[in-house]
């Protein structure tokens, strides 16, 4: 089953994701901007404004009124939307992000882990449902993006293997890509890539699970025309890693509290700002995809509005 829908919010039904190759939603072309911008981050953990430790209500706000003025053809959510999965954290997520239903963004949320914080998991699962209905039955699905570009929303509190059902959707929809696809963003909440920590946060170095991806990533992206980019969150920070021709972001900037990071010698972004509330912009042109880390500057104000372009990078497509 594909769902054309050139509106607001896309998805649809079933536990996983429909068993047929092709992408389970889709947007048409004509109903695209010119540039094609897309917006990837998450670790928002929307909650109660007067909670401030885990998470920065200024910040989050000021992250999604900005959002709403790039006004993307698509944003996508990489997890950890609200702080314990409970229904007061996303009557809170609805209520402050007004301005995104304002001007009819299309938004594609990932699980993360605090989804399921603190209800069990049938529950939760429920209550994700209840704050993006169309979403009800699935914990991963894919996105056509006009023709050139294919989003793949992947569940990482699932098995990710190639024995497990996640694993096998996700290779038919690899080896279905059609000939115009150009490039394949895969947005997941732990990342399969990061700087590997020893002192700081070491529980949130990447898993076996996600780990996994990246010899299927390899060969994907070796096999492919398309250019693969995946955006990952977890870590409260940014981070930028090209490996076997995949790139990989952690982009967890979104509000809540942010976490330290050593960097290592692969991480193509080594700038010393601290903290990191962030989004990375993604535009697509003729020859290349271009992104860019757009950093929230006076984060402790109590309306913080000032931004500046902190890294950038430029991907060549292939022909």
């Amino acid at each position: 089953m594909r769902i054309s829908l050139p509106g607001v919010l896309m998805f649809a039904v079933m536990i996983g994701a429909p068993a047929c190759a092709a992408t389970t939603f889709s947007v048409p072309d004509a109903a695209l901007p010119e540039p094609l911008v897309l917006i990837a981050y998450g670790d928002m953990r929307f909650t109660d404004p007067a909670q401030t430790s885990a998470s920065s209500p200024a910040a989050r706000q000021a992250l999604v009124a900005r959002i709403a003025q790039e006004s993307p053809a698509a944003l996508f959510i990489s997890g950890d939307i609200p702080w314990h999965g409970v229904a007061a954290d996303y009557k809170v997520y609805r209520s402050e992000t007004k301005l995104w239903r304002k001007k009819h963004l299309r938004v594609f949320p990932a699980l993360g882990n605090h989804e399921f914080s603190m209800c069990d998991s049938a529950s939760c699962l429920d209550l994700w449902w209840k704050a993006f209905p169309q979403l009800r039955g699935l914990r991963w699905y894919s996105v056509a993006i006009g023709s050139k570009v294919v989003a793949i929303s992947l569940d990482s509190d699932s098995a990710l293997n190639p024995q497990s059902e996640q694993g096998a959707w996700l290779e038919a929809q690899v080896a279905s890509l059609g000939a115009a696809v150009r490039v394949v963003l895969i947005v997941m909440h732990h990342p399969p890539v990061a700087d590997v920590q020893t002192v700081k946060l070491v529980d949130h170095n990447p898993r076996t699970n996600e780990e996994t991806l990246v010899p299927f990533l390899r060969k994907a992206a070796a096999d492919s025309a398309a250019r693969f980019v995946v955006s990952a969150g977890h870590i409260h920070n940014y981070e930028r890693n090209a490996q076997d021709g995949v790139m990989y972001l952690v982009s967890g900037g979104g509000g809540a509290r942010p976490s330290e990071v050593d960097r290592d010698q692969h991480d193509l972004y080594q700038g010393t700002d601290f903290p990191n509330f962030h989004y990375v912009r993604f535009e697509l042109q003729a020859g290349s995809l271009k992104g860019e880390m757009i950093r929230l500057e006076d984060y402790d104000a109590a309306k913080p509005a000032q931004w500046r372009s902190r890294d950038r990078f430029e991907i060549t497509l292939r022909p």
